[in-house]
Formats: C-alpha cells, sequence, structure tokens
C-alpha cells in the first residue's frame, strides 16, 4: 500500500477536481423515507405545498431520485473560493494516543465562513436569487449556519434576517457580529417579531429558545411576505444533497494515496455535516464496499439514540413539514450546551432511515469528554475545533483507542467540520471546570413526545 511520505500531512486536491454533481443517496438506499407531509392536511406534501417558502429547482432537488445532480457553474465559481477542502493525517494526534490507527479528517473550516455550511447556503441563495427571490430569512444555532447564508446572500444581493437562538445569541457574540458585517439583521429567539415568538415570551418570558423555536419564527417571516422565502442549513433531502462534496473530495484523497477508510465518524445534529461526508462512502457500502459510520450526538440532545422514529413536526408552532424522523419531540427545549448546532430536537430524514435500518451506527458523548478531547486535538494538530466538530474528534479518538486495545489497525477518517474561533466562552469554561456533562432524562422525553401528531401513513 502506497501511503503518504513520512512526513506529509495533507492530501490536497487541484481545484479542476471539485465535485462537479452532488450525489443523491436517495436513489441507492435500501429503504427511503415515507413521504412528507402538510402540517394543515396531514397528506403528503406536493411542490404547491413547498412554493410559498422555496423555489421550485430546491422542491425538484428534494424529492429528486436522480443519483447525481449538476452543480451550476455559478455554484462552482464560489466553491472555488475554498474547495477542494484538504485532507490531513493527524499524525500528531495518533502519536499523543499510542495508537495504530491512521486517523484522517476533512477540515471544512477553511471556508469564508469557517464551517462546511456554505455548501450549501451558496446554492441555495444561487436557486433563490435566481427565482427572483429579494430577502431570505432563516434561523441559526451557534450561528455556523447564520454566517454561511450571510456570506451566501451577500455574493447575490440578498437580503437576510437570522432568527437566533436566544442562548446562542449571547453566548457566541462575534458570531453575531460576522453575520452583521455581511450585512444581515440578527433577531434573538424567541423574539417580539412574530406572533410565534409573542406567544412563548408571554408563556417563559426568559425562554432560551430553541432551534424549533426559531425555525418557526423563520418560517413565519418567510410566509408573510411575497419577496420572501426561508432556507434551512440541515435537515432536509437538498441540504444533504449540497453537502456531498466532503464526501466526494475525500473518496478522490484517498484513492491518491491508495488508502481507505474502515470508519467515517461525523458529529450529528440535523445531519448535514455528517451526511454530507458518509453519503458518498455509504454508496460504496451498498456497492458491496466494507466501511462503518458513525453519527456522534451529544447526551444532551440524544435524537438518534434516545428519541422515537416518528412523524413529527420540524419546528415548535407546527408551521413546517412534517416528516418521519428521530424525534425528541418538536416542543424539546435542550439544556444550553456550547454545541449549539447540535441542539436540534430531531435530524434529517434521510439520517433517521438508515440509523433505524441499522446502516448507521449512532453514539452520544458527554460534553466533558468532547472537550478534553478538543483540547487534545488543538495541542497536537493545532486547529481550535468548534463545540460541535469536537463530538466527531471524540468519536474518532473512541476508535483510535479500541484499535489499540485491540492491537489492530483501523482506518478512520472524520469530519472537522468547523473552526472554534467564535467559541472560546465555551472553552473558558471548560477550563475554568465549569462544564458538566448534561443527561437529557428520559421522562422529558416521554412528556414531549405525547404531543406527537398522529398520522395514518402506511
Amino acid at each position: 500500500m502506497r501511503e503518504l511520505s513520512e512526513k506529509q500531512v495533507k492530501v490536497v486536491l487541484p481545484e479542476k477536481d471539485i465535485p462537479r454533481q452532488w450525489y443523491n443517496i436517495l436513489a441507492d438506499m435500501p429503504t427511503t423515507p415515507k413521504p412528507g407531509l402538510n402540517p394543515i392536511t396531514k397528506k403528503p406534501l406536493t411542490p404547491e405545498d413547498l412554493l410559498p417558502i422555496f423555489p421550485m429547482d430546491l422542491i425538484l432537488q428534494e424529492t429528486s431520485s436522480e443519483r447525481w445532480i449538476d452543480i451550476p457553474e455559478e455554484v462552482l465559481d464560489i466553491y472555488r473560493l475554498w474547495r477542494p477542502s484538504p485532507m490531513y493525517r493527524a499524525r500528531r494526534l495518533e502519536q499523543a494516543l499510542g495508537t495504530p490507527a491512521r486517523i484522517y479528517y476533512k477540515y471544512e473550516g477553511v471556508s469564508p465562513a469557517g464551517s462546511h455550511k456554505p455548501n450549501t447556503a451558496i446554492p441555495q441563495a444561487y436557486f433563490n436569487k435566481k427565482a427572483g427571490i429579494k430577502r431570505l430569512a432563516t434561523e441559526t444555532g451557534a450561528g455556523q449556519w447564520g454566517s454561511a447564508l450571510s456570506l451566501a446572500c451577500t455574493y447575490f444581493g440578498l437580503e437576510c434576517t437570522v432568527y437566533m437562538v436566544k442562548v446562542s445569541y449571547h453566548q457566541k457574540p462575534y458570531r453575531r457580529s460576522m453575520m452583521e458585517v455581511w450585512g444581515a439583521e440578527v433577531i434573538a429567539s424567541p423574539s417580539d417579531r412574530t406572533e410565534t415568538g409573542r406567544r412563548i415570551l408571554e408563556r417563559e418570558p426568559d425562554c432560551p429558545g430553541s432551534l424549533g423555536m426559531a425555525i418557526s419564527e423563520a418560517v413565519e417571516d418567510a410566509m408573510s411576505r411575497k419577496d420572501t422565502n426561508y432556507s434551512l442549513g440541515s435537515v432536509l433531502n437538498h441540504v444533504l444533497l449540497h453537502q456531498t462534496v466532503i464526501g466526494l473530495e475525500a473518496q478522490k484523497q484517498f484513492e491518491l494515496i491508495d488508502d481507505y477508510p474502515d470508519v467515517v465518524v461525523g458529529c450529528c445534529g440535523g445531519g448535514s455535516n455528517f451526511g454530507g461526508l458518509a453519503f458518498p462512502f455509504l454508496a460504496d457500502k451498498f456497492a458491496g464496499k466494507k466501511v462503518r459510520t458513525v453519527a456522534v450526538e451529544p447526551t444532551a440532545c440524544p435524537t438518534l439514540t434516545k428519541g422515537h422514529f416518528a412523524y413529527d413536526y420540524g419546528d415548535s408552532a407546527k408551521m413546517s413539514p412534517i416528516v418521519q424522523m428521530y424525534t425528541l419531540g418538536h416542543d424539546f427545549v435542550p439544556a444550553g450546551i456550547h454545541a449549539g448546532g447540535l441542539r436540534y430536537h430531531g435530524a434529517s430524514p434521510i439520517v433517521s432511515q438508515l440509523v433505524h435500518d441499522g446502516i448507521i451506527e449512532a453514539k452520544a458523548v458527554g460534553q466533558e469528554g468532547v472537550f478534553e478531547a478538543a483540547i487534545l486535538f488543538a495541542r497536537t494538530e493545532g486547529i481550535l475545533p468548534a463545540p460541535e466538530s469536537a463530538h466527531a474528534i471524540k468519536g474518532a479518538i473512541d476508535e483510535a483507542l479500541e484499535a489499540k486495545e485491540a492491537e489492530e489497525e483501523r482506518v478512520i477518517l472524520f469530519c472537522l467540520s468547523g473552526h472554534g474561533h467564535f467559541d472560546l466562552s465555551a472553552y473558558d469554561e471548560y477550563l475554568a471546570g465549569n462544564l458538566v456533562d448534561v443527561e437529557y432524562p428520559q421522562e422529558k422525553i416521554d412528556e414531549a413526545l405525547k404531543s406527537l401528531p398522529q398520522c395514518d401513513i402506511a
């Protein structure tokens, strides 16, 4: 086997090797997700149901069963600013762990917004601009998605309004500043700007917010104006489709060094960065290749590991489509852990179906172990990871230590989905000994699940 040379750590592709098509895993899944439902009629969604908030090009991508979907040249022109992203061999981390495993990571923090999120923000802004839309409304947790969409709207001359989960709005002020530099209006959610927000604040004036609440506000905003559409940074099929540039590039990078992963690891909230890395490798798995995929989530928001596989609303106000997914209930309000991008009550229907079918493995980890892994990674590899990304690092380290215990070689790939330069308050809390593990109690999950919608789809 031809490996990297002893001192080489980066595997870099030339610009000509940027993928020119996105990979649609729906074409190859053994079992595809059940159809999404109209939140009012509870009948299967039609394109007309989605037109008030999405452009037709994205609706067609959402429902497509075509294996390959072309990336527009206008999108590729912007992708070239940072794509292909580098893949690294984590040699110093391997040495610190004393593991025989080979650890690689695909680094998405090289994008202008510092995370993987522009991979879908750019095409979403492009297709909305093409449809004549003037303004986009969205939500964000920790701010990675809001930053990415703010950037994308700047490139295409669109206005952008971001409803940011209130706990993150206060925890991460510089994310807010970044969005505002790119021209976005950033509003702490729940807010008094929407009927949804006002109702929540009336019940709970000090509500810390949740992604489900922020989604409700953004959807309400979009539906109230003809010049405005809604944009989502995770969960939906077309979002994960756009992110597959990550895994497609990683496959080419492994070809360059004649290596291949035994296990692919990613953090998982809604599922976009995990799916973006893992789906192209799952295509190999469906074709007979031996590869495992592991989705890592926080114990404070254990959607895949403790949630129910059921139809549920995507938001707190029951305005968004009803989809079958692993869910903690649309009324779920998470603890204010610092991995704000992993605090969603549900998960991608595609990821959920693959977990349900036993094709994807899922594990939950506590934030103390996550930050311990992040510190070790920063002190060996030099990159300060976002708290969300550190869940993937923790998963990769666990795999490497298992390989050490078993005295076996194991090739591990994970996605370092973004840097943590705007998350230093979280590191301050960890270094001061103030972070504790949070386990979401089963009784709260059981209570929230009582409000699941009743749907009669076979």
